[in-house]
């Protein structure tokens, strides 16, 4: 099994792409701490990977508050003694309509829940990680990252940040032998479809249309995007770091045979030109 004898926290662990990652972490034989703020979901979510076989420690957790991450990552190492996987999965579109209409408030938890929630849980589990000399950390980023995302700008500008977060986060910790980076898992139906449709207008003409086909059609499943956290928290990535990666439209099965060729360019970057450009 690719994960065997790690151990992993999963943020957002309750539904969506978070818990299809803790279950695909699981038959890959990771062990595991799974958070998410309703804590009845996240312990169903410890169930199914005990009936895998696995050890599970489910917390309510709102990765929002720097405190409550801390504790996270603290009750990770007394029940595990370690901690070798961090994927930061809980997000929320938030603030949903044009910027000038938004709640300054709700923009503003939007940002905090998808951005300093991931900031605050890889600053907690950094010290741990450093001193083993080995980590990797996963990162949810998305469509809002790579193009303009009108009446989501919360959402599109905290998801946008997450990917510069993973660049920058990368460089930093690269001689400890721990990579950083980053999923755009697709259009995968998760509750947050949900508040699109609920949001109705303010979501825009095109965005509602296009949540609507996706509802019907079923949207990505998000196990595609569990498979490259998997890929990502394996020893088959060492090596690869710093890089957003799609989980539909790049070719991240093949990586592991040229992830120097990766790391030599561009590739997977938030970049204004390239080389050839110039």
């Amino acid at each position: 099994m690719k994960l065997a004898g790690k151990t992993a926290i999963i943020t957002g662990a309750g539904r969506g792409i978070g818990r299809a990652i803790a279950l695909a972490f699981a038959r890959e034989g990771a062990d595991m701490l799974v958070a998410s703020r309703t804590l009845s979901e996240v312990a169903e979510a410890a169930e199914e990977t005990r009936a895998l076989g696995r050890r599970a420690l489910a917390l309510k957790v709102d990765v929002s508050n720097r405190d409550e991450a801390e504790r996270m990552v603290a009750q990770a190492l007394e029940e595990f003694g370690k901690v070798d996987i961090l994927a930061n999965s809980a997000g929320v579109y938030g603030a949903i309509g044009p910027l000038a209409d938004n709640d300054p408030e709700k923009w503003v938890q939007t940002v905090r829940i998808n951005l300093f929630g991931s900031f605050f849980c890889a600053r907690a589990v950094l010290p741990f990680m450093i001193r083993q000399r080995r980590g990797k950390i996963i990162n949810l980023s998305g469509g809002g990252a790579s193009s303009p995302l009108p009446n989501f700008s919360a959402y599109a500008a905290s998801k946008a940040a997450i990917v510069r977060l993973t660049e920058t986060l990368a460089e930093e910790v690269k001689g400890f032998n721990i990579q950083v980076n980053a999923i755009a898992p697709g259009a995968v139906n998760t509750r947050l479809v949900d508040e699109i449709l609920a949001a109705g207008p303010a979501a825009g003409e095109e965005m509602l249309a296009r949540t609507r086909r996706q509802k019907e059609t079923g949207g990505v499943p998000p196990e595609r995007a569990a498979a490259l956290a998997v890929f990502l928290a394996s020893e088959e990535s060492d090596g690869l770091s710093g890089r957003l990666i799609s989980a539909v439209w790049d070719d991240w099965e093949s990586m592991n045979g040229r992830i120097d060729q990766i790391m030599a360019s561009d590739l997977y970057t938030l970049r204004r030109v390239t080389e050839s450009t110039r």
